[in-house]
């Protein structure tokens, strides 16, 4: 298991881990459908499964009884590399949540809140932004689009850090790899979400041949905690886009500043809030801090 850091811009720290097995055949559902609830903000939730527990998205409800998350993220799968070419990889605390998507995944959906698996690169050469050609690029997301499938999530969201491009003798990023695979993503998955951190050298190339990233995705979001920034994400609205990233297990993450960016967001009419790490225990009053300006409702734990 390959320890990495998520990026922060006030704290420096914020400790992940990366790894993987491979994914065993389950049946599930297909989910809901990728559009959010109504005209609000989009709240988003990264939970890092190797040592926190994704359930804790729903135990937070909005004074109307509804779910205070929209979106929960496994964190994360990994884009691994055999020597000849990029496959998926789920390390055994990722997996164990897809073995047992009826005591972590559906408890979650039937709330209204829609589970998706991040992919991150894993220091082995593989990424999204290096595949040689669409048809490798739609081989990797056959496998992916298989195990979103087989396990009845809400779709995938893309990662491009930790990738290390170049070794194993890799190749390096390509101006189509990327748009390729959200092509052959999009297609395979039709009705699921497809949402990306804006990070790493596949958000420096979001257009291929009149194609563009944003028409494919969607929602995107800043990738450093703690700040409010803009990214281009061609074809991409603002109400598709997230500007504000809160690390809550952060020493920083005051409910000051989870609020003030969320009054941001609702102030510039960004679509998404994003938050990493909500913890075990009683965090009302940092979840509060972001959906009394998202939604005018303080949260309650259930």
């Amino acid at each position: 298991m390959t320890t990495v850091s998520r990026r922060t811009l006030i704290a420096g720290l914020g400790g992940i881990a990366a790894g993987g097995v491979a994914a065993s055949a389950v049946a599930g559902p297909a989910a809901a459908e990728p559009a959010r609830r109504g005209d609000r903000i989009a709240s988003i939730a990264y939970i890092e499964v190797n040592d926190t527990s994704i359930l804790n998205v729903g135990d937070y409800l909005l004074e109307d009884g509804s779910a205070a998350y929209d979106i929960a993220i496994i964190f994360a799968a990994n884009i691994n590399y055999d020597g000849e070419r990029a496959y998926l990889h789920c390390n055994e605390n990722v997996q164990h949540v897809l073995d047992n998507v009826d005591t972590y995944v559906r408890p979650l959906q039937e709330k209204g809140i829609k589970v998706l698996l991040s992919v991150l690169g894993n220091h082995q050469g593989a990424g999204f932004a290096n595949f040689p050609d669409a048809a490798a690029a739609d081989a990797f997301a056959l496998e992916v689009s298989t195990l979103v499938r087989r396990y009845g999530l809400d779709g995938v969201d893309l990662d491009d850090e930790w990738a290390k491009y170049g070794e194993n003798g890799t190749a390096q990023p390509n101006e189509h790899s990327f748009v390729h695979l959200l092509q052959s993503l999009r297609k395979r998955l039709p009705n699921r979400l497809l949402t990306f951190y804006v990070i790493g050298p596949s958000a420096e190339h979001l257009e291929l041949d009149g194609v563009r990233a944003g028409d494919l995705l969607d929602y995107a979001w800043n990738p450093y905690y703690g700040s409010f920034r803009y990214y281009d994400v061609p074809g991409l609205p603002r109400e598709r886009y997230g500007a504000a990233a809160v690390d809550l297990s952060a020493a920083w993450a005051t409910p000051e500043i989870v609020r003030s960016l969320a009054e941001r967001t609702v102030e510039e009419g960004c679509g998404a809030y994003v938050t990493y790490q909500l913890q075990d225990g009683d965090q009302t009053e940092l979840v509060s801090a972001f959906t009394e300006p998202l939604y005018g409702s303080a949260a309650q734990r259930r």
